[in-house]
């Protein structure tokens, strides 16, 4: 008998059996990763009560309850925020309608999929000041958070409407944090914030609000929930998921917001007393109407005028509803 042929055969036979097992075992394994595997998204927001949505839901785990693994990025501009969702970086951004206008009108492929609020902005000046209206912000020193924010349009708007020309004013770019402080130093005149930023300087007796965007502009836009056209294309379970939750987290706000001020970030605001006198500053907002659009569409004719924008930009190249 050639017992090296049978060896030879058997050993073969066992090679065999382990490369099958190690097949199947991979095959197990693969499908249990694809089942139990969490699609990951990239969310980019600027740390505001405007964006108290997104923070109210990722405190309650509301996406990891859905299976969605979020990477929440923060931004210090809504500019770097499309800058990122423009080279793919971002998924998914919570954001102020003019930088997404801006955006779209150079051709971003980026659309407007949800409403998230209005208003929620202001005017702010030291407590000894000798400001104490729009008239009085001619020839003074003036921060925004930035050029292509929502409250430098609201800014130029107000000082139109008071007769002021922009170029009597010395407007500069500041990290909203940091303008209280400027304030308070007499480093600067007057800032145009977003909530807490208000709210916070004029809780603690530092300053005055002189002018609140409803004021200025009532009901208007102000950020919204935008995504790059490929993920809603190859996401949009995943999408359709992330607006729901968008949606339960504005009900529960509009809801119950003392809890939900318990819920934000204390990077933002220690003391909840103050996040809840916030809050109701802000008119929180999910998903896309009619008569909502109608109203991007004025602000759009108001940015126009105001030379924020170029040229008209159609509805369809905007908003996308998903459903």
């Amino acid at each position: 008998m050639n017992y090296y042929k049978t060896d030879t055969m058997q050993n073969k036979l066992v090679v065999s059996i382990f490369i099958a097992i190690l097949i199947i075992l991979g095959v197990f394994a693969t499908f249990n990763s694809l089942s139990s595997s969490k699609d990951v998204v990239n969310i980019g927001y600027l740390p505001s009560d405007h964006e108290s949505a997104l923070l109210v839901a990722e405190a309650k785990n509301w996406y990891k309850d859905n299976n969605i693994t979020v990477n929440l990025v923060e931004f210090s501009s809504g500019g770097n925020l499309m800058v990122a969702i423009a080279s793919g970086h971002i998924d998914v951004g919570y954001v102020g309608i003019p930088p997404v206008l801006g955006s779209i009108s150079k051709g971003i492929p980026v659309k407007v999929v949800s409403s998230v609020q209005n208003e929620g902005s202001g005017i702010v000046v030291a407590n000894d000041s000798c400001i104490h209206s729009i008239e009085d912000l001619n020839h003074k020193r003036i921060a925004t958070p930035g050029t292509a924010s929502i409250q430098n349009v609201l800014l130029t708007y107000a000082l139109k409407q008071h007769g002021i020309s922009k170029n009597n004013v010395s407007v500069s770019d500041s990290n909203v944090a940091s303008m209280i402080n400027a304030l308070r130093t007499n480093k600067i005149d007057a800032i145009v914030a977003y909530q807490p930023y208000v709210t916070i300087p004029v809780d603690d007796g530092s300053c005055i609000e002189i002018a609140s965007s409803h004021d200025i502009l009532p009901n208007h836009p102000c950020c919204v929930m935008v995504a790059r056209e490929d993920f809603i294309k190859n996401k949009k379970s995943t999408l359709k998921t992330i607006l729901d939750i968008h949606e339960n987290a504005t009900k529960f706000i509009n809801n119950h917001s003392d809890e939900a001020a318990s819920l934000l970030p204390d990077t933002l605001v220690k003391d909840v007393s103050v996040e809840e006198k916030s809050l109701k500053n802000i008119e929180f907002t999910h998903g896309l109407d009619d008569a909502y659009v109608n109203r991007v569409m004025d602000f759009i004719k108001l940015e126009m005028d105001l030379g924020f924008v170029k040229k008209p930009i159609p509805k369809e190249k905007i908003f996308e509803y998903v459903n």
